[in-house]
């Protein structure tokens, strides 16, 4: 595995080792001691998975209460996943990275707690696959709305309009969260 730092600090892609023939492949997903050597010391306490279709685009999700880490892979299909920096006083507050991910090369995003996360499905169909570092807690969910210009992220086309939740899509926009629905930053 190699880890791959990101203009956003704590934020690494993750390149495992694919090893492929005619009777399909093998890869390694997790590698706990690759992480801690790259500085993402973290415990998994819950895995998850969804499926959506093409066009579908889920997020930008964060947790104030039991702030999640994720782990973010694709099991099947394609998608193009983004983090991006939510935190109050962060000197990279508003900044974002992506990467599109697949079942091809297998690559993995890390997004540490204080992060926004979403994704885009390119494909038909897609298994997105995550291991996060605290439990779900519904009730501290917030969001950013998808296209906020502030933040200015360059979503790829799916070739459909973008499908969105109710409620992802009255998320608000970064400069209209409340301070205190955003997670401070601690250097």
């Amino acid at each position: 595995m190699n880890v791959i730092q990101t203009p956003l600090p704590g934020v690494v892609v993750v390149e495992p080792r694919v090893f492929g023939d005619e009777r399909g492949f093998f890869v390694e997903t997790f590698r706990e001691e690759v992480l801690q050597a790259a500085g993402v010391d973290v415990r998994f306490v819950q895995d998850n998975q969804s499926r959506s279709r093409r066009g579908v685009l889920r997020g930008l999700h964060y947790q104030l209460v039991q702030p999640q880490g994720k782990l973010v892979r694709v099991a099947s299909g394609r998608v193009f996943d983004v983090a991006v920096d939510v935190r109050v006083g962060s000197p990279h507050f508003g900044q974002w990275f992506g990467i599109e991910l697949d079942d091809i090369a297998h690559r993995q995003l890390y997004v540490p707690p204080g992060f926004a996360h979403g994704f885009l499905v390119l494909s038909d169909v897609a298994d997105f696959v995550y291991k996060c570092t605290d439990y779900y807690h519904p009730a501290s969910e917030q969001g950013i709305v998808w296209n906020d210009p502030s933040i200015g992220i360059a979503w790829p086309s799916a070739g459909v309009a973008p499908q969105l939740s109710a409620k992802d899509a009255a998320s608000p926009r970064l400069h209209e969260q409340a301070r205190d629905r955003l997670p401070a930053y601690a250097p």
